[in-house]
């Protein structure tokens, strides 16, 4: 039941960040999304009891393959961060209307008229 309500939790907060409108807040929903998924995944192994291949004592043994598909979605989470955040900054810091920081109209003024210098046409 807490895995559940966590999952809920996790799903919730990452579907809000996701319809946000910043590029960091995107990818914080994506890694809560990841975490999510494996928080699931580990739940559904669950403990069942069964005896283990290398001993004949009857106690609770957790299935590995949730824990494999787990680790699994971790890496994979990982790697589609690192790409994200790569992306994020190659595309540098944006102002309030979405264009990037560092432009002005200015500099479009000066590449139509007269080249840039003193001011003497040298």
């Amino acid at each position: 039941m807490t895995a559940a309500v966590a999952v809920g939790v996790l799903v919730a907060t990452a579907v809000h960040l996701l319809l946000q409108r910043g590029q960091l807040r995107v990818i914080l929903g994506f890694v809560l999304l990841g975490h999510a998924v494996n928080v699931l995944l580990l739940s559904a192994g669950g403990l069942r009891r069964r005896t283990p291949a290398f001993d004949g004592v009857g106690e609770e043994v957790v299935d590995p393959l949730p824990q494999a598909f787990a680790l699994t979605a971790i890496v994979i989470s990982f790697g589609i961060t690192l790409y994200l955040l790569g992306l994020l900054r190659a595309d540098g810091p944006a102002g309030d209307d979405g264009e990037p920081a560092g432009e002005d109209e200015s500099a479009d003024d000066r590449s139509a008229g007269e080249p840039a210098g003193d001011g003497d046409g040298r």
